[in-house]
């Protein structure tokens, strides 16, 4: 009955679905929740096209110590699960090293450039203009040694053809963004930035257009996925599907799966934090980049989300809010006249992978099965682009960018 399964109803999986059934594939998606109950329905909403750099850089690792031992810091590992998140932690300083962060930042602009198109071709398709909002991102800065020390970003992110503006007084960026403190000097502006209006109302945008078509999404935990020859058979707690390729595309949790395939595959999760305030806590006029404190400030729907920061903490342990609210009183200092009342808080998995990049490949034992997760903070972003190459993997056409560097197999 049907030719694909994709397992996992977020923003990857239905944006693949989406693309394989617009091919002529009859396409069911399977997810234990539903459609964008997990990540994809509490990020900040960004197409960060102009985030090209990877997290690992050359020399992170005199940095990481600094953020790990502050708890509430920008980037934390919770002392219950940092000799679990060691053999990341060593593939994610390998991955900083220079040979390989050159590669992955060719990797990483190379698959962002796809998806910036993709995303165009995507919005077009199911009439989603209404959703989006194209309002551009403002990267602040506090004094001219902290702008200055991030120039060489902004000159990496030129070569890679983002376009953007250096604003060097609080004058500028007002005119930008009223109602910023004036500790903020610097900024740097990307007009070409958009937003979708709710992460969650375009995932389900996305799915309902899929479903109008003739797709189906059912709600079903996938405990097994055997490859045969010719064929792969995927069983859940009442069913056994029969299908001719299946796509994995269940975020944080495709590790356990694809290790039942065969792959062992280093994917951790970058648990995220936020609070959504009402409608009316600011008036925001564009995306807001706190870089070196480790959020944002953007819209979603009519109200205002101020979230991010990294904590490395697996998908067991319960959540610690008081990242929720570290982040919301910096946001409260920084946007003095931000509302702060009756707000709610998040928690999420980013499927994490220690180079930064995903994973879009065939299995390693079946060319019937393609993998497509480990996106980390940029599942939206490039889930477009992520489409379209797990399309032609399934249609055994030759991939639109060169994957070599999302190989499953990339960290034996």
């Amino acid at each position: 009955m049907y030719d694909v399964i994709v397992i996992g109803a977020g923003i990857i999986g239905i944006s693949s679905a989406l693309k394989l059934q617009q091919e002529g594939k009859r396409v069911l998606v399977l997810d234990s929740k539903g459609v964008a109950a997990e990540t994809s329905a509490g990020n900040a909403g960004a197409f960060a096209f102009a985030d090209v750099i990877p997290l690992a850089t050359p020399g992170i690792m005199r940095k990481a110590p600094k953020w790990l031992l502050d708890p509430l810091g920008p980037l934390s590992i919770r002392p219950a699960y940092a000799f679990k998140i060691i053999p990341w932690m060593l593939h994610f300083w390998r991955a900083s090293w220079k040979d390989r962060y050159a590669a992955a930042l060719k990797a990483q602009a190379d698959l962002m450039e796809l998806s910036k198109a993709a995303l165009e071709r995507q919005i077009q398709g199911v009439s989603g203009e209404h959703l989006i909002r194209r309002e551009g991102q403002l990267q602040l800065y506090e004094g001219e040694a902290e702008f200055k020390a991030a120039l060489p970003s902004w000159q990496i992110r030129k070569s890679h053809g983002v376009q953007f503006e250096l604003l060097e007084s609080p004058e500028a960026i007002a005119n930008i963004q009223p109602g910023i403190d004036p500790r903020f000097t610097h900024a740097g502006f990307t007009p070409e930035w958009k937003n979708v209006v709710h992460p969650k109302t375009w995932t389900e945008h996305l799915a309902d257009h899929f479903c109008r078509l003739g797709g189906a999404i059912q709600i079903a935990q996938v405990m097994t996925v055997k490859h045969r020859d010719h064929d792969v058979v995927v069983s859940t707690q009442e069913h056994s599907y029969e299908v001719g390729h299946v796509v994995l595309a269940a975020g944080a949790w495709s590790k356990s799966l694809a290790q039942q395939i065969g792959d062992s595959i280093p994917l951790d999760t970058e648990r995220g934090y936020n609070t959504t305030l009402p409608a009316g806590a600011f008036d925001l006029k564009t995306h807001i980049t706190f870089s070196n404190h480790g959020f944002v400030v953007t819209k979603a729907g009519d109200g205002v989300r101020v979230g991010g920061a990294v904590e490395l903490g697996g998908l067991e342990l319960p959540p610690n809010y008081q990242r929720s609210k570290v982040l919301l009183d910096k946001a409260a200092k920084f946007l003095p006249g931000l509302n702060t009342e009756n707000g709610v808080q998040w928690m999420g998995f980013r499927p994490s992978m220690p180079d930064s990049l995903p994973v879009i490949s065939y299995a390693s034992q079946s060319t019937r099965i393609v993998y497509a997760f480990g996106h980390g903070h940029l599942g939206l972003t490039q889930s477009a682009g992520t489409a379209e190459l797990v399309a032609e993997l399934i249609n055994e056409k030759a991939p639109s960018i060169p994957i070599e560097a999302y190989r499953a197999q990339r960290f034996k």
